[in-house]
Formats: structure tokens, C-alpha cells, sequence
């Protein structure tokens, strides 16, 4: 059974850092693309973030650019996102999802071409 669990969400203080864990299992990750979504109370579910499989090559949203780093392990069939120095406005229920194609620049973020995904994990970014 193809699964993806999140973990690592909490509260934090504005200009923390959290790192979430997307494990993969019922599959290998050596084959699957990986996108960070987050979906904020009233807001859509917005691309935060993905890694490609076979050249890791990495995307951001805007709003993360410079401070959000993703990273993939595939012997623990684990990807990574650390957050760092966190905004309020980074609050929301972070979610990964798995994709067996490789997305570009512009379509990484669309939610439609994924095709698993985790139950997400709340970020509280709050003082």
C-alpha cells in the first residue's frame, strides 16, 4: 500500500526553523518526483516546494525562495523541508505528495499532477 506520512510540524516563534519529513513507503522514492504543498485556513492549497528524482533538481515558490530548503534521502526513503526563519504567514497545514513524472518550472505547483498523498502536518508559526 502506497503510503506518505508527514511529520515534524509544531509551533514555533517567528525567525524559528522546523524541518518536516515526507517518509515514503509501499514505494521507492528513486522513482517519484516529491512536492511540499500548504494549505492555510480559507486559502488554497499553494506548491511550497519540489525535488525531481533522478537529477533532484529543486523548485520554490516565491515566498519561500532563500529560506526553505528541500532535500531528499533515498536509503531512508525520506524528503526533507527545512524552514527557516519562519513568518507567521508560513502557518498552515504542510502536505508532500508523490508524482511519477518530472515537472517543470511552471508546473511543479499544479495539485493535479500528483498522484499520492500524506494527511499533512500543522506549522505554527506564532509568538
Amino acid at each position: 500500500q502506497v503510503q506518505l506520512v508527514e511529520s515534524g510540524g509544531g509551533l514555533v516563534q517567528p525567525g524559528g526553523s522546523l524541518r518536516l519529513s515526507c517518509a515514503a513507503s509501499g514505494f521507492t522514492l528513486d522513482y517519484s518526483a516529491i512536492g511540499w504543498f500548504r494549505q492555510a485556513p480559507g486559502k488554497e492549497r499553494e506548491g511550497v516546494s519540489y525535488i525531481g528524482n533522478s537529477d533532484s533538481r529543486a523548485y520554490y515558490a516565491d515566498s519561500v525562495k532563500g529560506r526553505f530548503t528541500i532535500s531528499r534521502d533515498n536509503v531512508r526513503n525520506t524528503v526533507y523541508l527545512q524552514m527557516n526563519s519562519l513568518k507567521p504567514e508560513d502557518t498552515a497545514v504542510y502536505y508532500c505528495a508523490a508524482t511519477r513524472l518530472l515537472w517543470g518550472p511552471f508546473t511543479w505547483y499544479s495539485r493535479v499532477n500528483y498522484d499520492y498523498w500524506g494527511q499533512g502536518t500543522q506549522v505554527t508559526v506564532s509568538s
